[in-house]
């Protein structure tokens, strides 16, 4: 009698343990199938693509800088000291858009996601200025080119470089290259029926 009433003790805690082993097992893949509405943990994740959403445009540029030396005589000035210089150098612009301020929504009865982004902007315009190499054609003892004027130069090339690649869609290019990412990484995670909007 006590070896029934000990087998069916050891029977009963066996299904227990079975049970509980069955339940923890099986309980992350019921957690990742509630993944799908889970938009925080979508949001976390678009949030660590900022930098593959990144479109980099590098670029080289001459630009042929004057300078000269004037004197005055009353009437008119006289130019006597002329310099001109070809500045040589490399630069890139960074454009996109900041995921850290995507706002994401699912309709679960749509099966749909809506991310909305900020458009892109230019995050960084760089001139690589200690690459830069300044070449005489014209100039003498008496010129004088001082290293700022190079500087100067450069910074304001650089603008309108900026104003022309933007003109050129720039920002829209970035757009679609961020547009493209969300919809992989979205359809990568079994989302079908996806909308980006930017803002």
């Amino acid at each position: 009698m006590k070896k029934t009433i000990i087998t069916s003790i050891i029977s009963i805690v066996s299904l227990v343990m079975i049970g509980l082993a069955i339940f923890f097992i099986f309980k992350p893949i019921e957690l990742t199938t509630e993944k799908k509405y889970s938009t925080s943990l979508i949001q976390e994740k678009i949030t660590d693509l900022s930098e593959l959403a990144t479109l980099k445009y590098e670029y080289s540029d001459v630009i042929v800088s004057r300078t000269n030396r004037k004197i005055s005589l009353g009437i008119t000035d006289v130019k006597f000291a002329e310099a001109i210089k070809l500045i040589k150098y490399s630069g890139y612009l960074k454009a996109g858009t900041d995921l850290s301020k995507a706002s994401v929504s699912y309709n679960k009865e749509k099966d749909s996601m809506l991310v909305r982004v900020p458009k892109a902007r230019i995050l960084d315009n760089v001139a690589e200025i200690e690459k830069a190499k300044v070449e005489d054609v014209k100039g003498n003892i008496l010129s004088d080119y001082p290293t700022q004027t190079v500087f100067d130069v450069i910074s304001k090339n650089k603008e309108k470089v900026e104003k022309k690649k933007i003109s050129e869609g720039l920002l829209e290019k970035a757009d679609q290259s961020t547009e493209k990412l969300l919809q992989s990484f979205l359809k990568s995670n079994e989302y079908k029926n996806i909308s980006i909007e930017f803002y």
